[in-house]
């Protein structure tokens, strides 16, 4: 079982810095539910 199993997330990852797809992969196989995902660029 994943640490975030059966959780609910929404990811907000930066352009410079690490995207939201990298964050995503990540936290899926941990077991969550991406609800929200998107890469913003910050200035």
């Amino acid at each position: 079982m994943g640490i975030l199993q059966g959780k609910k997330v929404a990811i907000l990852g930066d352009r410079d810095g690490i995207p939201g797809m990298a964050i995503e992969e990540c936290v899926r196989t941990a077991g969550a539910d991406v609800v929200f995902s998107t890469t913003e660029c910050f200035v």
